[in-house]
């Protein structure tokens, strides 16, 4: 959903678009488990490399939200040098990003959407959410 606001930039006034946290596809914690569990789903920690050392889902690869523009534009060679993990691919279902709450999270789907990553999807519960349901691992 976007929202239009009037804002200053320069000497005009420009729309600014704004989008809401109902804006990007999610996934639920059962159908995350249920995706994991089959296979089905690649997971991305879009947190700092210090809040994923201190606990993420299993099998999340971290790729701070900082980067992940430059991550997904890179070519797939750099990108397994720099993360020892296969590049996902535009068609690929299930690209799952999570933060600690949401908004990251949310932010990384939207940039991964509009990269045209079309099977991108936000873990709105997030990984307070996996901790309160799972527990650290």
């Amino acid at each position: 959903m976007l929202r239009w606001q009037r804002g200053w930039a320069g000497a005009a006034f420009l729309p600014v678009a704004r989008r809401t946290m109902a804006g990007a596809p999610t996934v639920s914690h059962p159908e995350l488990r249920s995706l994991l569990a089959a296979g089905r789903a690649r997971l991305f920690d879009v947190r700092s490399r210090e809040e994923a050392a201190a606990g993420t889902i299993p099998g999340a690869l971290n790729i701070p939200v900082s980067e992940l523009e430059s991550a997904l534009q890179m070519e797939p060679a750099a990108f397994q040098a720099l993360y020892s993990a296969e590049k996902p691919k535009l068609e690929d279902e299930n690209l799952v990003f999570f933060c600690q709450m949401g908004k990251r999270g949310f932010q990384a789907t939207q940039l991964a959407r509009g990269l045209g990553y079309t099977g991108a999807r936000n873990y709105a519960g997030a990984y307070r959410e996996w901790l309160e349901k799972e527990g650290q691992r």
